[in-house]
């Protein structure tokens, strides 16, 4: 399998500076190595360029902060997930906040697939600019793939989901506002409260069960759906996710199921990690959602 990595250094869509960083970290903790390892070709293009926000081009309003910049972003990212796709090759996308996960989707369904989405998060990412607390727009990208959302942000970039095979997993952050998006959209979730009384592998079980309703699965991975004591360098951490095992569980689950074919990890932040802990599991994860094996 070809693989081809592609890096969003954006932190536009949340209020903490710091996630741009993260696809140098991630780089830097090993991925190419630990790929290149299980066989895979790796291809790595570079960065998507993104504006920072002191040049004063990230324009945006009260309810969708810096929103031009982010979907512009987007959109290019979405070109090349899509060349990406028409090649027949594997997209793996290093954030970055995860308001690149819009440019991510379009992509997909651009070069004709719309899959089955497990998106693992503390957080819902199911607000629009009429629910949200905050005005960030990482809080927004699943509602967007979703067609939750209409203007400002562009049709290119909405409704390459589709709920009915989408699942949220791992949340224990939601807005009162999203808890009305997510039933809408007829998501699946998962909470952590779920995952302490079924456990990890029955949580999975279900969740590549819903997300194999969609041509192939793609994987959304924030960080911050493991426990801050494990993955410290995140941009909005919340007590009481994932352990190191069971995020390992549902990686090992889903290569297992062979129907992986894109993966996105967003949200690592080198300055509130310690010695990049944080991006070294997740280039672990990666491996493991890619068939890394204990034997």
């Amino acid at each position: 399998m070809i693989l081809e990595v592609v890096g969003v250094p954006m932190d536009l869509g949340g209020a903490r500076r710091g996630v741009d960083m993260g696809p140098s970290a991630i780089r830097y903790a090993g991925l190419r190595q630990r790929l290149e390892r299980l066989g895979l070709e790796v291809r790595d293009r570079g960065n998507v360029r993104v504006a920072d926000r002191v040049e004063g081009t990230t324009a945006g309003n009260d309810r969708a902060h810096h929103l031009a910049e982010i979907v512009r972003a987007a959109e290019e990212l979405a070109r090349i997930v899509a060349d990406i796709e028409r090649a027949g090759h594997f997209p793996l996308v290093l954030g970055g906040d995860h308001s690149l996960a819009m440019g991510t989707l379009a992509g997909i369904a651009r070069a004709g697939r719309r899959p089955g989405v497990i998106w693992m998060d503390a957080h819902g990412d199911s607000n629009t600019p009429d629910t949200t607390p905050s005005g960030n727009v990482h809080g927004m990208p699943f509602a967007v793939a979703l067609g939750l959302v209409g203007d400002p942000f562009p049709v290119a970039l909405r409704g390459s989901a589709d709920g009915r095979a989408s699942v949220l997993l791992a949340i224990r952050d939601i807005d009162p506002g999203e808890r009305d998006n997510i039933a809408r959209a007829g998501t699946t979730a998962i909470t952590m409260a779920d995952i302490d009384r079924a456990g990890m592998a029955s949580a999975m079980d279900r969740a590549i069960a819903v997300a194999s309703r969609g041509d192939g699965i793609h994987l959304s991975l924030d960080m911050d759906a493991i426990d801050p004591d494990e993955a410290p360098g995140v941009g909005t951490s919340v007590r009481g996710g994932l352990t190191y095992r069971e995020a390992q569980l549902g990686m090992e689950m889903l290569a297992a199921s062979g129907k992986l074919r894109s993966l996105e990890v967003c949200e690592v932040n080198p300055i509130l990690d310690r010695e990049n802990r944080t991006a070294s599991l997740a280039v672990e994860l990666v491996a493991s959602a890619l068939g890394q094996k204990i034997l």
